[in-house]
């Protein structure tokens, strides 16, 4: 039994318009260290699966540079590692100028590079869902039952607003779909979420991404899964873990300060010894907290310097934190430069951002303050 990986890192670009100008969802900075990719592509290594192949679309340039030759997550083999499919890559996969918005015109747009798949199983994966999954465990639960399609879920609680944006199952009680709800406007309750990871037989993956290419279907749930609910055995894997979904820049702030404020569920991700997130090392030196400085509950990355006060915030790679400024609240990406006595709460800087001498910039929670990549303040 040999299983293959299909990362979608474009999919919900839309979600989050402030960081994906110039970057896909999967190169998203997170956590300090790590790009949203990281999350996915860890699972996979970590579950023994090394033939992975990213669906790229736009913007992909970072995320390139973030992966390269996958060596940090052992993904540099002669035979399989990992693979970046642009679109259009081939006359046949396309029609003119076509550009794909769902999982399964993504799909369609590299059929050439599904139809020379070899092994027996795919697992499917998006950018969105921050968790720590044993993918093995999926993979053995859709082949004791012989399942077509096994979609992971969480039993959680939605509120009308936030089933929205989800995908619910219904489901009997030994686990097969019966029904399925894409993001319904009058629901609220217990419901079995899509956590956007499935397993899928691999000769059914290609012969239902030609039958989509014959009919021009675009969607997975609607015109795949919901036509053929009596006829094929389509199941749902109960996930029970920690998970973060961002579909919004809202989300993105409350689950980057969620790390901060909850331990258990930095342990969740972080603190599993035989299913490590993997992310690409850089050669960084140590921070520097020069004399009189003050960090309280924060996670600071290699490489910055710190003389004034950062509270209940994230740094990532190179941040630079001048004389009596004070941070608290915020986020900010690599090679932020803040001058002195500056004051930020519930900021959310991109790369290379400056903030000279005494500003002041203040956000809310609900609603954090954006600074653009390289902007000058």
């Amino acid at each position: 039994m040999s299983t293959a990986g299909i990362i979608f890192s474009n999919i919900h670009d839309s979600n989050l318009p402030e960081l994906t100008r110039m970057r896909t969802m999967g190169s998203v900075p997170f956590g300090c260290r790590y790009r949203l990719i990281d999350f996915a592509l860890s699972n996979m290594v970590n579950s023994n699966i090394f033939d992975i192949n990213v669906i790229t679309h736009y913007n992909y340039h970072s995320l390139m540079d973030h992966i390269g030759s996958g060596k940090d997550w052992d993904l540099a083999r002669r035979s399989g590692g990992v693979k970046l499919l642009p679109p259009f890559i081939s006359a046949y996969d396309n029609g003119p100028n076509m550009q794909y918005s769902t999982r399964l015109e993504a799909l369609k747009s590299i059929s050439n590079a599904i139809s020379q798949f070899t092994d027996d199983y795919v697992v499917l994966s998006d950018c969105d869902i921050i968790c720590n999954i044993d993918l093995n465990e999926v993979i053995r639960d859709h082949i004791a039952n012989t399942a077509d399609i096994t979609v992971v879920v969480k039993r959680m609680y939605l509120t009308q607003e936030s089933a929205r944006s989800n995908v619910l199952f219904e489901a009997d009680e030994s686990g097969r779909i019966t029904d399925v709800y894409t993001n319904p406007s009058n629901f609220s309750g217990y419901a079995d979420v899509c956590l956007n990871i499935s397993v899928i037989s691999r000769r059914y993956l290609q012969s239902f991404v030609l039958d989509a290419i014959a009919h021009n279907y675009t969607s997975l749930t609607h015109d795949i899964m919901a036509r053929s609910l009596k006829t094929r055995n389509y199941r749902i894997y109960k996930y029970d873990g920690y998970f973060a979904s961002v579909s919004s820049f809202a989300d993105y702030f409350s689950h980057s300060m969620e790390l901060i404020r909850d331990r258990e569920a930095h342990n969740a991700l972080f603190g599993n010894r035989n299913r490590p997130i993997y992310t690409k090392i850089r050669n960084s030196p140590p921070t520097y907290y020069a004399e009189g400085s003050c960090v309280r509950n924060s996670l600071i990355a290699d490489g910055c310097r710190i003389d004034g006060e950062v509270e209940n915030s994230i740094l990532f790679r190179g941040v630079k934190i001048g004389k009596n400024s004070r941070i608290k609240n915020s986020i900010l990406f690599q090679d932020t430069f803040v001058g002195e006595n500056v004051t930020l709460n519930c900021v959310v800087s991109d790369k290379n951002v400056v903030i000279r001498d005494g500003r002041t910039l203040s956000g809310h929670e609900s609603l954090p303050y954006y600074i653009n990549k390289g902007k000058l303040l």
